[in-house]
C-alpha cells in the first residue's frame, strides 16, 4: 500500500507540469470552458475558501482582496490560456511568530497557484480540474486538489474535490525558511481530505454560497492567538454590482467573519469596443484610362517638381493620422512611404491607413505601393500592395488583404529616399504626474511616492536621440533609508533598516555580509529626495547595417540607479518568429544624492538573447549571462499579447548564486502587466500604462534597467505581431 501511495504521488507530480505545458499549445474541446461567477479568499473560481473546477474567459486579468479575523488576502489572477488560470498572492497570514519573516505574530506571505482544466463539462461528465497551490512559496498555503464541477440546474452549480496538504488541514513545514522554490517532493502528499461546494445564481446579481472545507487553519492558530472555525462549514453571499466587480460577505465555520472585494478585467471587453478614432479616408478609386491618359502613361514622373509636392500633400494627410512620412521614393508605376507610427498600437491599422492615403494622393500610374515601417530611423519591414488589390478589396475582410499583400525585409536606406523636409531636428517633451509603489516588503508591504515628470527627447537625425527625464516629488512613504540590518547583527530583531546617514558613512555596508554587493537591496538609497531627480538623461544610437540586423549604443544616465554605456545587437528577419540577441554593458553605481555623481561600484554585464513569439499570441525568451552582482544564470520570460495590445507576462531568474545569499524567495521572480491606454480611453494612443510585480528587490539576477531594448522597437512592424493586429488593417 506504501509502494502504492508513493507511486501515485510521482505520477501526479509529474503529469501535471507536462499537461501544463501541453495545454498552452492545444486548444480546449469545446470554445467556452466551464466559467465560474465568484471568486474564493485565494483569488481563483471557487466557493468561499475551496476551489472548483471553473475558469474565468480567456485573458481575464483579476484581483481579489480578502480579509477575516485569521488574515488577509490580497490576490492578482490571469487566465492564461482557456484551461490554466494562475494567480499570485501577497498575504498577511496571523498566529506566526517563530517563522522567520515574523513580526507582531504575523508574516507577509507571497505563493503562487496554478490550476488546470482536464476536462470540461459535456453531458452527465462534470467539468475537472487540477490544481497546485502555493506551489512557489514558503508552504503556509501549500496544497493540491483534484476537483469536479457539475451544473444541476441553470441557476445550481456543485463541486466535490479531494485535496492534499492544506485543502486537508495539514500545515506543511518549508524545507527552509527562504521559500519561493518548487516543493515537488510534497506534492499530492499525505492523506487526503474531501471538500465539496454548492453555489446557487439567485439572479443577475447575487450568488450564494455553501461549501465544506477540511482546512483546519493550523497556522493561523498554532500559537493558540487565534481560535479556528468553530465548523467545518462556510457560507458566502457575493453581489456583482457591475459586470467586472463584485463584493462579498462570509463566515467561516459560523464564528469568523469577512469580506472580499474582487474585480476580473478581460482586454476583449473594453470600456470602448468600436473606440473613439475618427473614420480613415475612403480608398479612391482610379479613374479610367481614357479618362487620365496622361496619368496613366507616367509622363508626370519626369517633371522635377511632381515628388516634392505629391510627398508634401501625403505628409500633410499622414500627419493627420498620426504618422510620420520620414521619406518616400516614387517612379511612374511604384512609390515607397516610411513611416513611424505614432498613434495606433496596432502597426497594421498604421499601414491599412497609409494605404487608402497612398490612393487618394498618387498619379493613377502607380500600382506598387509599398509601406515601410521605422522605428527609431530603422526599417523593421516593409508591405507591398498592389493598388489594384487595395481598390478591390476595402470593403471586405481584412484577411483578403493580406493574402494579396507580402511582407518583406526593408532595405535599410536605398539611395532614391526623399527624407521629407524639416523633419530633423525633432523636439518633444510631456509632463505628467508619476507613481512609484513599492510593494511586497515584510517590513512595510505598501510604500509609494507621487509627484510630477517632465520627459523630453531631441531627434537630432533619424537613430540619434537624446531622452531625459526630471522628476519632483510632492508626497509619499518612501523615505530614503539604508538596506535592512541582518538580524545576526541586531540582536535577532527584525524590521530595522540602517539610517541614509550610516549607510553613506559606511562604504563596507555595500556589501552583503555574505560578499554579495548591493545592487539592488540599497534601493530605498534612491527614494525619498525632497529636491529635483533625474532618473534618465542618455545619447542612443540606433543602426540598421542589414536588412535583418538592427544596433543600438547608449551612454549616460541609464535609469536612476546606474549609468554608463550599453551596447546591443539584434538579429529579427521581418517574417521570422525567431530573434537572437546580444547585449553588454559598462556601468557605474551613481551617487544616491548628486544626480550626475557616481559611487566605486563598476561592473560589466552581458546577456545572449533568444526570443520565439507563437501564433497564438505567446512570446518566449530566454537571456543567459551575467548580471549586475556579478552572479551568472538564464531569465527565462513568458509573455501573452492580445490583439488589442494587453500584455501579461511572468519570468523568473536562476544564478550561481546561492539560496542563502540571495535570500527570501530564493530566486527571482515576478510578473508584469502592461494596458494600452486606448484600451480604457478609446482614443488611440500608443501609450501604455504597466507594472512589473516581484516578489522583493534582491541582488541576485538583477540587470540594468534600459529603455529602448531592441526586439520591442522592431517587433510590433513584424510578422506575428504584425498579423495579429491584422483586423484593425480597415479600420
Amino acid at each position: 500500500m506504501r509502494a502504492h501511495t508513493i507511486l501515485t504521488r510521482r505520477l501526479l507530480a509529474s503529469t501535471v507540469p507536462v499537461a501544463l505545458l501541453l495545454g498552452l499549445g492545444i486548444s480546449p474541446a469545446h470554445t467556452d470552458p466551464m466559467i465560474g461567477n465568484v471568486l474564493n479568499s485565494y483569488g481563483l473560481p471557487g466557493g468561499v475558501e475551496t476551489p472548483t473546477a471553473e475558469m474565468l474567459p480567456d485573458g481575464t486579468l483579476g484581483g481579489t482582496l480578502s480579509y477575516n479575523g485569521l488574515g488577509r488576502r490580497h490576490n492578482i489572477i490571469f487566465q492564461l490560456h482557456p484551461r490554466i488560470t494562475t494567480a499570485f498572492r501577497y498575504a498577511r497570514v496571523e498566529g506566526m511568530e517563530d517563522h522567520i519573516d515574523a513580526l507582531d505574530n504575523h508574516i507577509w506571505d507571497r505563493s503562487f497557484d496554478i490550476r488546470f482544466q482536464v476536462l470540461d463539462e459535456s453531458g452527465w461528465r462534470p467539468a475537472v480540474a487540477v490544481g497546485l497551490q502555493d506551489f512557489l512559496g514558503t508552504g503556509v498555503y501549500s496544497g493540491e486538489y483534484i476537483v469536479a464541477s457539475k451544473t444541476i440546474t441553470p441557476k445550481i452549480r456543485a463541486s466535490l474535490g479531494v485535496g492534499w496538504g492544506r485543502l486537508a488541514g495539514k500545515l506543511r513545514e518549508s524545507d527552509d525558511d527562504l521559500g519561493g522554490k518548487p516543493n515537488v517532493d510534497q506534492w499530492f502528499s499525505g492523506s487526503p481530505k474531501p471538500f465539496g461546494s454548492v453555489a446557487w445564481q439567485v439572479n443577475e446579481k447575487l450568488s450564494l454560497v455553501a461549501e465544506y472545507s477540511s482546512d483546519k487553519y493550523a497556522p493561523e492558530t498554532r500559537r493558540g492567538t487565534e481560535e479556528a472555525p468553530g465548523s467545518h462549514f462556510n457560507l458566502g453571499a457575493y453581489y456583482t454590482f457591475n459586470p467586472s466587480y463584485q463584493l462579498g460577505l462570509y463566515t467561516l465555520g459560523g464564528d469568523v467573519f469577512g469580506a472580499q472585494f474582487s474585480f476580473a478585467l478581460n482586454p476583449r471587453n473594453a470600456p470602448f469596443p468600436s473606440g473613439l478614432e475618427k473614420a480613415p479616408a475612403p480608398v479612391r478609386t482610379r479613374p479610367a484610362p481614357s479618362a487620365d491618359p496622361e496619368g496613366w502613361a507616367g509622363a508626370w514622373s519626369a517633371d522635377p517638381t511632381a515628388q516634392p509636392a505629391i510627398q508634401t500633400v501625403l505628409a500633410n494627410a499622414l500627419a493627420d493620422e498620426g504618422q510620420v512620412l520620414e521619406s518616400m521614393s516614387l517612379s511612374a508605376n511604384r512609390a515607397e512611404v516610411r513611416i513611424r507610427n505614432t498613434r495606433y498600437i496596432q502597426q497594421a491599422e498604421a499601414v491599412g491607413r497609409t494605404a487608402r492615403l497612398m490612393t487618394r494622393a498618387l498619379p493613377p500610374s502607380v500600382e506598387t505601393l509599398v509601406i515601410t515601417s521605422n522605428s527609431e530611423g530603422m526599417a523593421t519591414s516593409s508591405v507591398v500592395l498592389r493598388r489594384s488589390d487595395v481598390e478591390r478589396l476595402e470593403n471586405t475582410e481584412a484577411g483578403k488583404i493580406a493574402a494579396a499583400s507580402q511582407l518583406v525585409d526593408a532595405t535599410p536606406r536605398p539611395g532614391d529616399l526623399v527624407t521629407t523636409p524639416d523633419l530633423f531636428p525633432r523636439f518633444r517633451w510631456s509632463l505628467g504626474p508619476y507613481l512609484d509603489i513599492g510593494l511586497f516588503d515584510p517590513e512595510d508591504p505598501l510604500r509609494y511616492e507621487v509627484g510630477a515628470e517632465a520627459r523630453a527627447s531631441y531627434e537630432i537625425m533619424p537613430g540619434l536621440i537624446v531622452t531625459g527625464s526630471v522628476r519632483q516629488r510632492a508626497f509619499g512613504n518612501m523615505d530614503q533609508s539604508g538596506p535592512a540590518i541582518p538580524p545576526e547583527l541586531n540582536g535577532g530583531k527584525r524590521g530595522d533598516h540602517y539610517s541614509a546617514d550610516e549607510y553613506k558613512a559606511d562604504p563596507s555596508l555595500e556589501t552583503s555580509p555574505g560578499g554579495i554587493p548591493r545592487v539592488r537591496s540599497d534601493t530605498r538609497m534612491y527614494t525619498g529626495r525632497t529636491s529635483p531627480t533625474i532618473p534618465e538623461l542618455t545619447l542612443a544610437w540606433y543602426a540598421q547595417p542589414t536588412s535583418q540586423i538592427y544596433t543600438r549604443v547608449t551612454v549616460g544616465l541609464l535609469e536612476r540607479a546606474y549609468g554608463g554605456v550599453s551596447g546591443e545587437v539584434l538579429w529579427k528577419p521581418a517574417t521570422s518568429p525567431l530573434a537572437f540577441g546580444a547585449e553588454i554593458n559598462r556601468v557605474r553605481k551613481r551617487d544616491f544624492d548628486d544626480v550626475f555623481g557616481f559611487r566605486d561600484y563598476e561592473v560589466t554585464t552581458g546577456h545572449l538573447s533568444a526570443y520565439y513569439e507563437f501564433a497564438n499570441g505567446f512570446t518566449a525568451q530566454l537571456d543567459v549571462g551575467k548580471y549586475l552582482a556579478g552572479d551568472k544564470g538564464a531569465t527565462f520570460t513568458l509573455t501573452r499579447e492580445f490583439a488589442n495590445g494587453w500584455r501579461v507576462g511572468a519570468y523568473a531568474t536562476k544564478t550561481d548564486m546561492s539560496d542563502e545569499d540571495f535570500g527570501n524567495g530564493s530566486f527571482d521572480k515576478g510578473i508584469s502587466v502592461s494596458i494600452p491606454i486606448s484600451w480604457a480611453a478609446g482614443t488611440p494612443s500608443r501609450d501604455r500604462a504597466g507594472t512589473t510585480l516581484r516578489s522583493l528587490s534582491r541582488d541576485g539576477g538583477s540587470r540594468v534597467d534600459v529603455n529602448g531594448r531592441l526586439f520591442d522597437k522592431v517587433r510590433d512592424a513584424q510578422s506575428v505581431k504584425l498579423y495579429q493586429g491584422w483586423g484593425s488593417f480597415w479600420r
